[in-house]
């Protein structure tokens, strides 16, 4: 596959902003969706639109098995040795919420200890403090370093408590860009009889991932950043979680017997998928595999660190941008970019750059205690798919001078 052949999977690729060309460099945020993907919404919308394994009519049937293929095809594409391990939600966001909830529920009495990183996501935060509050429990902060490297060496040290009971960690920070040594985490962690929780919106992007070879005990993963339709998100658990853990919402489909005696609970992973699912957004989760499957042949991958290595070395020789994340090894490195421009703030910055077609991110990226950490208020974001060339690259490199130029 050639780079033109992928983009013309993309329509939207082809759409003007203010008469000029978009550049789309938000991925991180929200990728664009082929056409594979949109076919298959239709599909399920126009020609099997019934709710999930209730009904023996037809269409109910047909929803039924093009969502649990999808479930199936999670599992193969994430490396699940069982589909049931397999959770439907509408986002990662969702997913992290589940679990914290369940673990608090399940796992945590007073006195026990969370740890989460400096560099997370808030809904990678967020959740986890509010079951502390719930149970009594008490948050720690791994930090990063002035190159925004996990202090990973410290860990040891806090995990000698006895008392840390799951440790939350980004896959890939969706600020710092940096790939996270989650293997190496999860294998301290498990010495210490302590559970990770892997945040994966941007590892499941740009890594090949293996839950099995990680053997991490939860992984999360949203669909709208990975090409998927919006309101699809995965959870993987191990099993024995599954089993041990309370459902986190109830409902139809997740019970197995309704008396007012009380109830008893379907097996995992339905014991979690409460109400109507989103019947035809999880199955746009199959073309989505295989189109980003499809974007790891040497062809586009090649093209891809190109254009990586490109910005990556343009914007550290630029005097008035500091670039955040910064690892020794630029392999570590994924196409993510968030910095400041000395002088200049990050949304004017922005407003600008969109006014010449080219869409990024400006703020705190959800990651407001990260921003407190290096002492800004804000940053700027590029984020690069497969999809993005080394002219695009290049385009936003001589828009990105003449948006200082005149903002300084």
């Amino acid at each position: 596959m050639t780079i033109d052949q992928l983009r013309s999977q993309f329509p939207i690729l082809e759409e003007k902003v203010y008469g000029r060309p978009l550049v789309y460099l938000d991925n991180a945020a929200t990728s664009q969706r082929p056409v594979s993907v949109v076919e298959k919404w239709n599909q399920i919308t126009l020609k099997s639109n019934a709710n999930l394994h209730r009904a023996v009519h037809k269409l109910a049937a047909d929803a039924t098995a093009e969502y649990e293929n999808a479930r199936q095809a999670a599992a193969d594409f994430i490396g699940a040795a069982d589909a049931h391990s397999i959770v439907f939600t509408s986002g990662a966001t969702a997913a992290l919420n589940l679990v914290a909830f369940c673990f608090g529920e399940a796992c945590i009495k007073a006195g026990d200890q969370i740890i989460v990183t400096e560099e997370e996501h808030h809904s990678n935060i967020v959740p986890w403090q509010l079951m502390a509050q719930r149970k009594g429990a008490v948050l720690k902060v791994l930090p990063v370093d002035d190159n925004g490297r996990l202090c990973v060496e410290m860990l040891d040290e806090m995990l000698s408590s006895g008392k840390v009971r799951l440790l939350s960690v980004a896959h890939i920070s969706n600020v710092l860009g940096i790939v996270n040594p989650v293997q190496e985490i999860v294998a301290k962690c498990h010495k210490y009889g302590c559970a990770v929780m892997v945040d994966g919106a941007q590892g499941i992007v740009h890594q090949k991932v293996d839950v099995t070879a990680m053997d991490c005990d939860f992984y999360a993963f949203s669909g709208h950043k990975l090409y998927a339709a919006p309101g699809t998100g995965v959870l993987y658990a191990k099993k024995q979680w599954l089993e041990e853990f309370p459902p986190y919402m109830g409902g139809g489909e997740m019970i197995e017997t309704v008396r007012w005696t009380g109830t008893t609970f379907a097996k995992p992973p339905h014991k979690f998928e409460a109400g109507t699912q989103n019947i035809s957004g999880v199955p746009t989760l199959v073309p989505a595999f295989d189109i980003a499957t499809q974007m790891r042949e040497q062809s586009i991958d090649s093209e891809a660190i190109a254009t990586k290595d490109y910005i990556y070395d343009t914007l550290r020789r630029d005097s008035r941008v500091k670039l955040f994340g910064c690892p020794d090894n630029p392999q570590e490195k994924i196409p993510l970019f968030s910095f400041c421009v000395d002088g200049v703030h990050h949304e004017d910055l922005a407003l600008i750059l969109d006014k010449m077609g080219f869409a990024v991110r400006s703020g705190q990226m959800c990651a407001e205690p990260l921003m407190d950490r290096f002492g800004v208020t804000g940053m700027l974001r590029v984020s690069f798919a497969p999809y993005n060339t080394m002219q695009e690259a290049q385009q936003f490199i001589t828009a990105l001078d003449k948006a200082v130029n005149m903002l300084r």
